[in-house]
């Protein structure tokens, strides 16, 4: 099918379209954007430079793409923001590109962002993520895949959210996020496995079992992180969720959530 732009949308010369791709009333297309196969860009949604859209990525009403980082060290770098296929940004969200410390802001494959959620410079978000709507995340903050953060929430710079974790809705997230947990508050605190999305998700009952085994240790025990750690490595099975629990915790910079 040919590419479908509305008369009134504006569309840079030396942007790149795909097949199948519509451009909604208004919108805008700027300079040396890509955008892949079966993309729809809604009304006044905007490209503003450098963005790199997969294959059928949908952009809402009114949604800022591009924009230049709100980081007082930037000095004009060709930094971009990249969104994996299938994923979509919904009603008046913003994404900045990156800086020189990581030259991109990343939304991974099949992420599903909502309105009014705000993506800051050099963040990168993993696959199948769900930022509920007006999330915030601060510039270098990480989110694996298949997290899910709530309403209103608000997540300090370079914080790490782990893969499968759940955050409720309006929390304050100053410290890492371990994976397959959930968490929740004003200061955020954590309340034990994500159990129903791990089983929501197939996993495997040992698994589950021997996480929630990690999580006790790790935080509801008088042991500090290395002897939670050596403990773990004796006591639990070494599957890779396991592994991937405990590297996070162990590798944590800003320290994690208790």
């Amino acid at each position: 099918m040919s590419v479908r732009v509305h008369p009134s949308a504006i569309v840079a010369p030396d942007a790149r379209l795909g097949e199948d791709v519509e451009v909604g009333p208004f919108a805008i297309i700027g300079e040396d954007c890509e955008v892949g196969d079966g993309c729809i860009l809604a009304a006044r949604a905007t490209l503003e430079r450098h963005v790199r859209l997969a294959r059928n990525v949908r952009i809402g009403v009114g949604s800022v793409i591009g924009g230049d980082p709100q980081d007082l060290k930037f000095k004009g770098e060709a930094t971009t923001v990249e969104i994996g296929e299938g994923s979509i940004v919904r009603e008046y969200s913003t994404i900045n590109r990156g800086t020189s410390q990581s030259w991109k802001t990343s939304v991974g494959k099949s992420s599903f962002i909502m309105s009014y959620v705000h993506l800051a410079h050099d963040c990168h978000v993993g696959d199948g993520v769900i930022l509920a709507n007006g999330v915030q995340l601060a510039g270098h903050v990480t989110v694996e895949d298949r997290a899910i953060l709530s309403g209103l929430t608000a997540v300090h710079q370079f914080v790490r959210i782990g893969t499968h974790s759940f955050i409720g809705g309006m929390s304050r997230v100053a410290k890492d996020i371990p994976p397959y947990l959930k968490a929740v508050g004003n200061p955020v605190k954590l309340y034990g496995l994500n159990s129903v999305g791990l089983q929501r998700n197939n996993f495997d009952p040992e698994v589950i079992r021997e996480l929630k085994r990690a999580y006790r240790l790790f935080f509801r025990s008088e042991l500090n992180v290395s002897q939670a750690l050596e403990r773990a490595q004796s006591e639990l099975s070494m599957t890779p969720e396991v592994k991937h629990f405990l590297g996070f915790v162990d590798n944590s910079q800003r320290g994690v959530v208790i």
